[in-house]
């Protein structure tokens, strides 16, 4: 029995070691679920599957991985609403927003969005999975998707906007597969996934002749943008400041306000007397620099020496390292409520950003747990929270300005922007930038809104503000879609 319980681990292993590690380019698997939304008790499918990428020839050269959530029971489907969902990185997953935001599975964290085991998934109730069905997609080398033709040029991917060339007609063949042709349609992107939707929204209307309803920013870039020199340096200041209020470190008058009755006061000084100042640049007189320094300091929380000492201009790394020094403490880039300990107090910036080691501490066993147990998708394909997609060409980039012709080439589409107070990626402030500069007629306005939450980059980890920003989207969408008989037309 030794010798026969020996040789089969062997041929075991043998086995193993030639077997082909590679996803399917074309596949789908289906699961039925229950959840209940908002009170309410519902079924669904969810797709899980590879749909390929083409080449010109009509081959497939890659493919790409999604989950599709569709509600059972809806008898009118060409009125529900389609949601088309992408995060960002470039090279991230959608593995954040499927089991942490809008999908039915939620994460399991506590309140606030730090880590709990044991690690998984639980149902969500706040998903909008009431009001719309929703397809999660992984771009190229992101969770299962991946090259399948070795003679593939990387550059069909990797790229602003080749990125969104290939996704374009990808979306157009599931749209097509899935029979949504007539049903309303939203983009949905967090971080450069608002890059990636911003330009998708303009490629799917002029190549694919696809017309969306609504496209929502999720923590944004700067979607192309320009904002170098003295604007971004005053772009940051509220930032600074609600980070510093968080961690009260501000003056008692302004630490006694609420967070957004505090800011517009900081916002008007960024606008109206920081940025003139510091276009002055070294023409200002030395009291006029220490008045500066002074206010700098006073919304920042930030010794004014150290402002100084950076000529009124200090990075975003230097003030997460910065700010809570003195008490052995970083905050953390994309969630400034986090706090990470260095090797030593001295430096210009972290060792690590403290809110992404938590994140993926969470995410990774609950993405691959629930894809293998809850979705049924066995694969040895490793699932890439963050896949190698670089070098990444970043080369004309004009996605702000392509959501703008979008919206104003089509009177049905409308734009929501969704930030966190605390992101120092992509910072609230900036998000409402690119709305003043992608609209300068003012004209679009009424088709865009904002909504700044009390967290940040992944605003939703923290409970209070999963439930509102799912509750935010679902308005959006109810309130986007015309009347019946309404014509797109100014």
């Amino acid at each position: 029995m030794k010798y026969i319980l020996t040789t089969c681990i062997v041929l075991a292993t043998a086995s193993i070691s030639v077997a082909q590690r590679q996803i399917p380019a074309d596949s789908v698997i289906i699961t039925k679920h229950e959840t209940t939304i908002k009170g309410q008790r519902m079924s669904y499918a969810a797709y899980k599957g590879t749909q390929p990428v083409w080449d010109e020839d009509g081959k497939a050269i890659a493919t790409v991985d999604y989950t599709y959530y569709e509600r059972d029971g809806v008898s009118d489907r060409d009125s529900r609403p389609l949601v088309i969902s992408f995060n960002g990185g470039p090279g991230s997953a959608s593995v954040w927003m499927q089991i942490a935001y809008t999908g039915p599975a939620l994460l399991e964290i506590d309140d606030e969005g730090y880590p709990i085991q044991p690690y998984g998934t639980k149902k969500n109730p706040y998903s909008i999975l009431d009001v719309a069905d929703i397809v999660f997609i992984n771009p190229v080398n992101t969770g299962y998707s991946r090259i399948l033709d070795k003679e593939a040029k990387k550059s069909t991917f990797f790229g602003t906007n080749a990125d969104i060339q290939y996704l374009a007609e990808w979306i157009n063949t599931f749209v097509t597969r899935h029979n949504r042709w007539t049903s309303p349609k939203y983009l949905i992107g967090e971080s450069y996934g608002t890059t990636r939707v911003s330009g998708l929204a303009l490629e799917l209307q002029s190549s694919q002749w696809m017309y969306l309803n609504g496209v929502i920013l999720v923590s944004p870039t700067d979607l192309g943008i320009d904002r170098a020199g003295p604007v971004d340096v005053a772009l940051r200041l509220p930032y600074f400041a609600a980070t510093a209020w968080f961690h009260k470190a501000l003056p008692a008058d302004l630490q006694q306000k609420d967070l957004t009755d505090m800011l517009p006061e900081v916002e008007q000084y960024a606008v109206n007397e920081l940025l003139p100042a510091l276009v002055k640049g070294g023409t200002l007189t030395p009291s006029e620099r220490e008045a500066v320094a002074a206010k700098v300091a006073r919304y920042s929380g930030l010794p004014e020496k150290v402002i100084l000492q950076n000529n009124l201009n200090v990075s975003t790394s230097q003030f997460w390292k910065e700010l809570l020094r003195d008490s052995g403490y970083t905050v953390g880039r994309l969630d400034s409520r986090y706090r990470g300990i260095d090797r030593r107090d001295a430096g210009e910036r972290p060792d690590f950003n403290a809110e992404l080691t938590s994140w993926l501490h969470s995410f990774t066993p609950a993405i691959n747990h629930y894809m293998r147990n809850e979705l049924n998708f066995k694969t040895d394909v490793k699932y890439n929270m963050f896949g190698p997609v670089h070098p990444w060409d970043r080369s004309n980039d004009q996605t702000g300005e392509n959501l703008r012709a979008a919206m104003a080439q089509n009177p049905y589409l409308h734009l929501l922007v969704q930030s966190g107070y605390y992101d120092g990626a992509c910072d609230y402030f900036n998000a409402k930038y690119n709305m003043w500069q992608m609209d300068p007629s003012g004209r679009l306005k009424d088709r865009m809104s904002f909504i700044g939450y009390r967290s940040g980059h992944m605003m939703y980890l923290r409970k209070e503000d999963l439930e509102k920003g799912n509750e935010d989207i679902r308005r959006f969408i109810q309130a986007s879609l015309p009347g019946k008989g309404v014509p797109a037309k100014y």
